[in-house]
């Protein structure tokens, strides 16, 4: 799932006409970028979730025939947050409703469509399916105003902002909490589908954290190593253009 229904507010003036998906980086879109990540990987089947300028996200991807892949589109007619917005398309997930049943138990990818990286999506996944985790998050020690706080075993213990005071939701024992910064990429294993009892509009870290506070594996993954940038704001989407430029990351 690629996450595409923000209203992208910081990137104003590039968002008074366009939706943040399809704002653009050296004349390739956010969400073309992203597909093509997912694309490298072995993903064939996609949904987006829309709300701002939905018709425009709907209408360029039958522009380019859908970049090759089977997509459905996940229109949100008011903002569900990224908890919310999954499970709304959770039944592409959980029933197979493009045709693919026998990949409900399968885990899957979300992925903001404003984050670019070179992190390994096939290692993620593959240390997700080892560990059996219900959710694996890809995580860097970078400095962030909010943090994931995670054990020595690196399961999900907490979150903390700035430098408040932790939200503990599992008993840390003599651990020393390790804060690290979320990168918007998951992977995720289909029965946690069936456990977001949130409802509405909804951070998917709020069920997250629920979930580990009821001793459920929820990982991170270590993404140290991996260029990555969140294009949340203009000056963000200048300096990724310079690195696509300088072959920083792929193109």
């Amino acid at each position: 799932m690629i996450l595409a229904a923000g209203i992208g507010t910081r990137l104003r003036p590039l968002t008074d006409n366009r939706p943040k998906a399809l704002v653009e980086v050296n004349g390739r879109t956010l969400l073309e970028i992203a597909l093509s990540r997912l694309r490298g990987f072995g993903v064939r089947e996609v949904i987006i979730n829309v709300h701002h300028f939905a018709d425009m996200v709907v209408e360029y991807l039958k522009a380019n025939d859908n970049f090759g892949m089977r997509i459905e589109v996940s229109r949100e007619e008011g903002l569900l947050d990224t908890g919310g917005g999954l499970k709304k398309a959770a039944h592409f997930f959980a029933t197979g409703s493009i045709g693919n049943s026998d990949r409900a138990e399968e885990p899957f990818l979300v992925h903001n469509v404003d984050v670019l990286s070179t992190i390994d999506l096939g290692r993620m996944v593959q240390f997700h399916t080892e560990n059996r985790a219900l959710a694996t998050l890809a995580m860097q020690d970078r400095k962030t105003s909010r943090y994931l706080l995670f054990d020595d075993q690196l399961q999900l213990g907490g979150r903390r902002s700035g430098g408040g005071e932790p939200e503990v939701v599992r008993p840390a024992g003599p651990i020393q909490w390790l804060a690290l910064g979320f990168s918007g990429i998951h992977v995720i294993s289909p029965r946690l589908l069936a456990m977001m009892s949130e409802d509405g509009a909804f951070s998917i870290i709020t069920t997250y954290l629920r979930l580990a506070g009821q001793g459920e594996k929820i990982l991170a993954f270590r993404a140290d190593e991996y260029y990555w940038r969140d294009l949340g704001r203009t000056d963000d989407v200048e300096r990724a253009a310079q690195d696509l430029k300088r072959k920083v990351i792929p193109q």
